[in-house]
């Protein structure tokens, strides 16, 4: 087990590698709220992106280890004491499904990320046209702008009236690259997102192992119990039959005993 359990503590350590990537991709996510001009956006966007391929060779790189370690499972089960249901393996399957799950519970933390994002930008995309046109833009407009990057027929009112044309330069210029950043991202995370749901699958298809193998020790304990009560059944006439020729052979004893008396008849001899 000693090996095992080096193998649990290696996919652990890249379990907590994912943990803490994400929650540097919340963080940066957050920081990006905050950003009003592109370049500023397009360096938060470089190292969301960094952040996420790290996240993917190492969502990748744990599932080959449990998938190994699934494999180890399997072949340990072999040996003398550590076959299917005994206390070894149990303990083993048992390990590995919860490492499974906490990978997959990682996983979808980078799922809740990706709407996570796309919400935020739908609230940016609506604060930067009201804080250019002063006018609260309906759902239509404001996925206009998601769709097509193009923002210029939104805001011309605001170019023709109050000339500001720097300002609506530079809310288009914020809005395309945070799109840019976020439709690149998104891409990225829907990788994760296959591997999240690869994980879904083959959790469950362990959990329905395990829960065979908790039936089939159930099972065995049951047969045990029956197979004892039979014993103890068996028993009851064997104990009886005993205790009967017990008594007979006590019965003939005292009859020889009594012959023998009465033959030799000790007290006439005085």
């Amino acid at each position: 087990m000693e090996c095992f359990f080096e193998q649990v503590q290696e996919i652990d350590n890249q379990i907590e590698k994912l943990s803490n990537l994400s929650t540097k991709l919340q963080d940066a996510n957050e920081e990006s709220k905050a950003v009003t001009n592109a370049s500023a956006m397009k360096k938060i966007k470089h190292r969301m992106e960094k952040d996420i391929n790290e996240a993917l060779i190492i969502a990748r790189t744990t599932m080959t280890l449990l998938e190994e370690l699934e494999r180890d499972n399997s072949a340990n089960r072999h040996k003398p004491g550590c076959g299917t249901g005994s206390a070894v393996d149990r303990s083993r399957a048992a390990t590995t499904i919860s490492l499974r799950e906490k990978l997959k519970e990682r996983i979808s933390n980078f799922q809740f990320l990706r709407v996570t994002i796309n919400k935020d930008y739908h609230d940016i995309v609506e604060r930067r046209i009201f804080t250019v046109t002063g006018n609260r833009p309906d759902e239509e407009t404001i996925d206009q702008l998601i769709e097509t990057g193009n923002g210029e027929q939104i805001f011309q009112v605001a170019i023709q009236e109050q000339g500001l044309v720097s300002q609506v330069t530079t809310a288009l210029a914020e809005i395309q690259e945070r799109g840019n950043a976020v439709r690149d991202l998104e891409r990225k995370l829907v990788e994760l997102q296959q591997i999240f749901y690869d994980m879904a699958v083959f959790v469950d298809a362990q959990g329905d192992i395990l829960d065979n193998i908790d039936s089939q020790v159930s099972g065995a304990a049951d047969d045990i119990q029956s197979g004892t009560a039979a014993l103890l059944d068996a028993k009851k006439p064997q104990k009886n039959s005993r205790k009967w020729i017990i008594m007979a052979i006590i019965f003939l004893f005292v009859v020889v005993i009594v012959i023998v008396v009465a033959v030799l008849r000790p007290w006439s001899s005085g």
